[in-house]
């Protein structure tokens, strides 16, 4: 994808961000922005050629990315030569993901609800997956069979009801919905611990790989990304 259309695309979600809030993520919220942008309506198509819809998953994809750029640095040498927990990591990163968005709580809002309409569904699974690969990536993992999916069917569990937590939450610096993401990692790491007692019984169940794969290849969205 060439810088230029990058950039349009980040132009107008700038401007779209504050009529979101009021007008949804609709057409009419991305004529707004182009307005308030000073750009025509054939670059409005260009860029987001799904109208609202593909302008939310743009900001989707710009927050993965910002994660992804600060879990690189992460990963880098550290002065005490140490690393963080697998859990601390994971903690850190969905952390890291929630707090780039606190600015714009209601904008999130507003996309879940758009999310939740059952023609979306396909679309809200591609960001979810695209959320938590990012993260497990970012944190190095290398997993190429069941445990590839199944790390990622976790981690999506935890990070969706942490972000509907975080949403609703009105304590300083969000310290409730840490502790919320603590006790949800706590959970999850208990569950792996017991996944491998029950993984023959999972052998003769296809279905659920299906299932999770589809978490994988949901569906495209409509402009190239």
């Amino acid at each position: 994808m060439s810088g230029h259309l990058e950039d349009l695309r980040d132009r107008l979600l700038e401007a779209a961000l504050a009529h979101v809030v009021f007008d949804g993520w609709t057409d009419a919220a991305l004529r707004r922005a182009a307005r308030d942008a000073g750009l025509k309506p054939d670059a409005v198509r260009f860029a987001f050629p799904g109208g609202g819809r593909d302008l939310l998953d743009w900001f989707a994809r710009r927050g993965d990315a910002q994660l992804a750029a600060a879990l690189a640095q992460d990963r880098g040498p550290r002065a005490n030569g140490e690393r963080l927990r697998v859990r601390d990591a994971i903690a850190r990163a969905v952390r890291l993901r929630l707090e780039a968005m606190s600015a714009h709580r209601e904008a999130v809002r507003r996309g879940l609800a758009l999310l939740a309409l059952p023609h979306n569904l396909p679309r809200a699974a591609t960001q979810i997956y695209h959320t938590v690969d990012t993260i497990w990536a970012g944190l190095g993992d290398r997993s190429a069979d069941f445990n590839f999916y199944s790390k990622r069917a976790l981690l999506a569990g935890v990070y969706l009801t942490t972000l509907l937590y975080w949403l609703g939450d009105e304590s300083d610096d969000f310290v409730d919905s840490w502790d919320f993401l603590d006790r949800r990692i706590a959970d999850v790491m208990t569950i792996q611990k017991l996944r491998g007692q029950t993984d023959k019984a999972t052998a003769g169940f296809p279905s659920a790989l299906r299932l999770l794969s589809f978490l994988r290849y949901p569906g495209r969205p409509r402009f190239h990304i």
